[in-house]
């Protein structure tokens, strides 16, 4: 038995929110239903979604995962427009660390379920209590270094964090998929699943974390995310502010061949 939904549950392109009876909301990333490529207008949304979730007391915990078999897959570069010009990046840059901040300040346990590529924003997923993953998921960084742009909008915080600076710098400056059994070895991933059983175990999980008083189990969460958090307010703009200039520079050196 569903419960009666939140006003912005059906406000937002490219994020699906469903929650059930015992509060367990489902935040799934979609494009038209399938597999998810991230895109300018859902940057812009998920500002405000991730900030009313976090708002909204009736979610008890919240599970994030995505359609089609894949967490989020890809990227629509056009969507952004010229990332050369201040204005726009200036949107970029907000946009990217309230998104962060705003996932970061749920405060209920958060239970990332990755099916298939988490190859863009895998950032969002690191930002869980607990990361569930599915066999075939991999994770990667196609977004950043591998096209010629600084890995500064969070990236390097949350893969640092939860595996190791050494690691991290490694994974980014050479992407490469990171199979899902490699992430649990380096205590990034909690639980690896079969295939299609991320989401269900997520649940499950939820279940059992329901069985906590309601002030204990936010209470768990705030005081877990603290370290990560203060670390997102510290490193997360000054990032964003490099990774832009790299973007300025590279729409300037593909101008100068064409």
């Amino acid at each position: 038995m569903q419960t009666l939904q939140a006003d912005y549950f059906a406000a937002y392109c490219n994020l699906k929110l469903s929650r059930d009876d015992k509060g367990v909301l489902v935040a799934e990333f979609h494009s038209d239903g399938g597999p998810f490529i991230m895109n300018a207008q859902a940057h812009t949304e998920f500002v405000d979604a991730f900030h009313r979730i976090g708002q909204d007391r009736a979610n008890k915990i919240v599970i994030v995962s995505g359609a089609g078999g894949n967490f989020i897959g890809d990227v629509e570069w056009a969507s952004f427009g010229d990332v050369a010009d201040p204005g726009v990046w200036s949107r970029i840059h907000d946009e990217g660390v309230q998104t962060l901040e705003n996932i970061a300040n749920i405060r209920v346990p958060v239970i990332a379920a990755v099916e298939g590529r988490a190859h863009i924003h895998s950032d969002y997923a690191l930002l869980a209590s607990v990361i569930v993953a599915a066999e075939g998921a991999t994770f990667q960084d196609v977004g950043h270094f591998a096209v010629g742009v600084t890995p500064g909008d969070g990236i390097f915080t949350t893969w640092s964090y939860r595996a190791g600076a050494g690691r991290a710098e490694a994974f980014l400056l050479n992407p490469q998929p990171l199979p899902a059994r490699t992430a649990y070895e380096w205590g990034v991933v909690a639980e690896v699943v079969p295939n299609g059983r991320a989401v269900a175990r997520a649940r499950e999980l939820a279940d059992l974390y329901l069985q906590a008083p309601e002030v204990t189990r936010r209470n768990t969460r705030i005081h877990f995310i603290q370290p990560l958090k203060e670390r997102i307010v510290r490193e997360l703009g000054y990032g964003l502010s490099l990774e832009g200039a790299s973007s300025a520079d590279l729409v300037k050196s593909k101008r100068s061949k064409s």
